[in-house]
Formats: structure tokens, sequence, C-alpha cells
């Protein structure tokens, strides 16, 4: 991989609450990892969702055993936001979502049938500006993305192998991006023939201000929620061949701040005890994850700082270590482990032929 970065801008160095400055946002919070919790945390966010409501979610490689539960989504979508679509792009790399026809599939495998899933991109592009940006002046998104008033980015929150950490602005910043020109806009350095060839800080902030350009476009009308559940070193893009996942679970996060979200999100698993958090936090630092919220704050995208409310006991205010007081270790599910076993030893057989 050819490394190309920006140096000196402390992607891999956790910033402590402490040292923080500016307003704050409001970030909700509940330990209840369920279809009820997510409805809860939903609707304390989403007044100004209306119109025509796009879902941003990540539907996974097929069988992933990490998404979010389509029961929980379902429940969600049926209940509070009828008629919304579920927003997909195809991806960049060779696997299961890489062109429309396989993606379509992969959506039924795993179950995305109970609503419409719209794959942005199948039909083309457009360019939405980037107001600010050092890399880019626009980024190309999936076309069928203007076709939605409001935007509910819906994310599950978990380690990934290049951004460190895949919390909202990842979700929006490569997720909206359509899978030829956008994604490469964001990967591969111009004139190289690696298609990873860009990391670290430069790659952190390539990804900010793509979801820059989706934040803008909604305005108002875009709300955050991420869910602490599953939370593996790598993206639920590893399907069945992600790392075994070691950090607990903790909850889920709603706020209209999107870096006020990711803050949170990350300082839940900072304040957990370092057995726990482990993992997790060495692979946000090795890939200089931080980047990603430090250059949010750059561009003026929101606050790192913001006001934790525990929506379990009447919105009262917590701080981080309260919110992960509760955790326990990480019990695999025995099927999920057979079948990661399962998918590993048949890439193994795979490399050896």
């Amino acid at each position: 991989m050819c490394n190309v970065n920006v140096p000196g801008t402390g992607g891999d160095r956790y910033v402590p609450y402490a040292e923080r400055s500016g307003n704050e946002s409001v970030v909700y919070f509940t330990r209840d990892l369920s279809a009820e919790g997510l409805r809860k945390l939903c609707e304390k966010v989403s007044a100004n969702i209306s119109g025509r409501v796009a879902v941003k979610l990540h539907t996974g490689e097929q069988y992933g055993p990490n998404i979010i539960p389509r029961e929980w989504v379902k429940a969600l979508l049926d209940a509070d936001f009828p008629g919304a679509s579920i927003v997909e792009t195809n991806t960049f790399y060779e696997g299961d979502r890489d062109t429309t026809e396989k993606h379509l599939e992969t959506l039924k495998v795993n179950g995305w049938t109970f609503c419409p899933v719209d794959i942005t991109d199948a039909e083309g592009t457009a360019d939405f500006p980037v107001e600010g940006g050092k890399w880019f002046d626009h980024m190309s998104l999936g076309k069928n993305l203007l076709n939605y008033d409001s935007l509910l980015v819906l994310t599950h929150f978990k380690g990934h192998t290049m951004g460190g950490f895949g919390g909202s602005n990842k979700n929006i910043g490569i997720g909206c991006a359509d899978g030829r020109i956008g994604k490469m806009m964001i990967h591969q350095a111009e004139g190289s023939d690696d298609q990873w060839s860009i990391n670290e800080e430069e790659f952190m902030e390539r990804i900010v201000e793509s979801s820059k350009a989706t934040v803008d476009h909604f305005g108002r009308r875009i709300t955050f929620v991420n869910v602490l559940r599953n939370m593996s070193v790598d993206c639920d893009c590893a399907g069945c061949g992600a790392e075994q996942v070691v950090t607990p679970n903790i909850g889920i996060l709603a706020s209209t701040d999107i870096l006020a979200i990711d803050s949170a999100s990350v300082d839940l698993v900072y304040a957990m005890k370092p057995e726990d958090s482990a993992a997790l936090r060495e692979r946000i630092e090795s890939r200089h994850g931080h980047r990603q919220l430090s250059y949010m704050k750059e561009l003026g995208m929101g606050n790192d700082r913001y006001v934790l409310l525990d929506s379990d006991n009447g919105d009262v205010r917590i701080q981080p270590k309260d919110a992960v007081a509760h955790v326990v270790p990480f019990v695999e599910d025995p099927k999920v482990a057979e079948r990661r076993m399962r998918f590993l030893a048949a890439m193994a057989a795979a490399q050896e032929q």
C-alpha cells in the first residue's frame, strides 16, 4: 500500500473531553438494544425528518453477522417511517455488492425485503458540492439521493479496516459515494494503480469531505443514530470474515449533530475498562481514525463537546463512564462462530489452490 497521508494532524491520538473547546450539542443514550430502544432514540431526534425519507443503512455482505438486526429496522420503519426507503450504493471492492445485480441478490439473502431498497448509483451519479474542502470541491454520489427530502443515518458503529472506526461519518462519507467514481476519489490516489493507495490522515479527511456533501445537501433534514453492538474491529464489508467481536455491547446513541454522535461513540469506547476496549482502541489509533473527528470540527460540521442524556432515566445528564458502567464481556453466538470458522476455512482453502 502506498502510504499517502498528511502528517502532523494527530489522527493516532485520542483527545480527552477536557482538552476540547466550543459549544455542546445534545446526544441521547439508551442501554436498550432492541427495536423498542431504537424507536425511542429515533423519536427524540427526528422532528425535522419529513417528506420522502431515505434511511442510510449498511446492509452488509451476504450472511454478515454483525449488521443491525433486520427486525429492528422493520419495526422502526413500519411504525415511524412508513414509506421510507433504505438507500445504499454499490461497492468499490469486488464482492457481493460491487454490481447492482449482485447487490440486489445480497439484499434478498440478508432479508432486506420488507421495504424499498434504493441502490442510488444503479442508474447513474450526481455531483454534490463540497464547501471548504482541501481535497474536493464536489463528491460523486448516487444520483437517486436527490429524490429524497430527508435522511436518517442509521449506523452500526464498529471498527473499520482502513478508517479505524465506522460511525455516522463513514456510513455516509463512503456509503453515499457511488461505487465507481466517488469511492475511487476517496480511496485511490490520482495516477496510482493501487486501489487502496490513500490512508491515514488523508483518507480520513477525504471521507469527511464526502460526508459533508451529504450533510450540507440535507441541512436540517438529516439526523443520526449509532448502534454500539457487535463491534468487531472490522467493518460489515468483511461479512463473515470480520474479526471476532471482543468489545462489549454498549447501547444506542442519537443526535442531530454528526460530530457529536461520533465523538460520543468513541468516548464510550474509551470510557470502558482497558481490557474491554483495547482491540477497538488499537484499531482506531493505528489507522489514525481520530482524524475523522478533528477534521469534521475544522470544517464546521458540528461540536465534539456534547450533553449526554440518559433516556432510560428521564434524560438526565450523565458522563460516558456512567453510560458504560453496565457492560459485560461479549459472548459470541455459537452459530456465528461456526459460520465464521467455515468462511475462514473456505478462504484458506481457496488461497492454497
